[in-house]
């Protein structure tokens, strides 16, 4: 019987371990293909050797072109500050209504929760134009308010919050109101300070999700000086080339920054799943 557990261990490690490599190999080779030149990408390509994923002549151009040539420091900048803009407002709009959904009980409460369900499984696609038409009108194109406020309210964020507070014994909010504290004050006395993991994964899910946001930027942030990341990588190019060494580098940098957010904050994001979307 032990012989079979160690088995079913080494296996396991096995699988994990290919599972690892097959998830880690894009972003190793995308990092090795940001210090080759456009020319060497392709000379090496194929068949498919050591020298397909380790450059032969280590350089630094493409990340210096990319921000001298390509503006990609703004681009970064305006990423930055739509994120710590949103997530702030996402968590506030998403706690308070995951709040109201979790303590209090009114009329149509089952059907604007189900909303709520419902807004997290519609793709921004389906609702780009008559979207973008409501954002035009209010004169939010090429503005940083155009991104931000149509990702404002999070129905995923507020389901998590929602489920999380349910958690939450009631009578320690009783208590509270007995001692004279308002709903506000019992909101951010005791609520909060116990939703620390459900509200590092809300904020995380929005921030990598804006952060890798593509679509919607694209349409109301055209001009050059308010694109972001992922829109700029798609300008890496010109009439006769794309510049594929230009784009992995952009890309690198694109990607560490998640990895280096999500990373200390693995283990809180982990527990706000396990205790948001599970239980009922």
């Amino acid at each position: 019987m032990h012989k079979y557990d160690t088995l079913k261990k080494v296996l396991l490690y096995i699988v994990l371990a290919c599972i690892a490599v097959v998830a880690i190999f894009p972003f190793f080779y995308i990092l090795m293909a940001s210090f080759r030149t456009n020319m060497e990408i392709f000379e090496y390509a194929l068949p498919f050797t050591w020298k397909t994923l380790i450059p032969q002549e280590w350089t630094f151009d493409n990340y210096i072109a990319i921000f001298t040539d390509f503006n990609y420091g703004t681009a970064l900048r305006n990423t930055v500050i739509v994120v710590a803009v949103l997530v702030p407002l996402v968590l506030i709009i998403s706690a308070l209504g995951g709040f109201a959904f979790a303590f209090f009980d009114f009329k149509g409460k089952t059907a604007l929760f189900s909303l709520c369900l419902i807004s997290f499984m519609v793709p921004t696609d389906a609702i780009a134009l008559p979207l973008y038409d409501l954002v035009s009108d209010l004169g939010l194109v090429n503005t940083y308010w155009g991104m931000i406020l149509p990702s404002a309210a999070s129905g995923l964020a507020m389901f998590l919050f929602t489920q999380f507070f349910k958690e939450i014994p009631k009578s320690l909010l009783e208590a509270a109101r007995i001692d004279g504290a308002n709903w506000l004050q019992v909101f951010g006395s005791i609520v909060l300070p116990l939703s620390v993991p459900v509200t590092i994964t809300a904020g995380l899910m929005a921030f990598v999700n804006e952060w890798n946001n593509f679509f919607w930027p694209l349409l109301v942030a055209r001009k050059e000086e308010i694109r972001t990341l992922q829109v700029a990588l798609s300008y890496f190019s010109d009439e006769n080339e794309v510049f594929f060494s230009y784009i992995f580098a952009g890309a690198t940098i694109s990607a560490i920054v998640p990895v280096l957010v999500f990373l200390p904050l693995q283990k809180y994001f982990v527990q706000g799943i396990s205790s948001s979307g599970v239980k009922g």
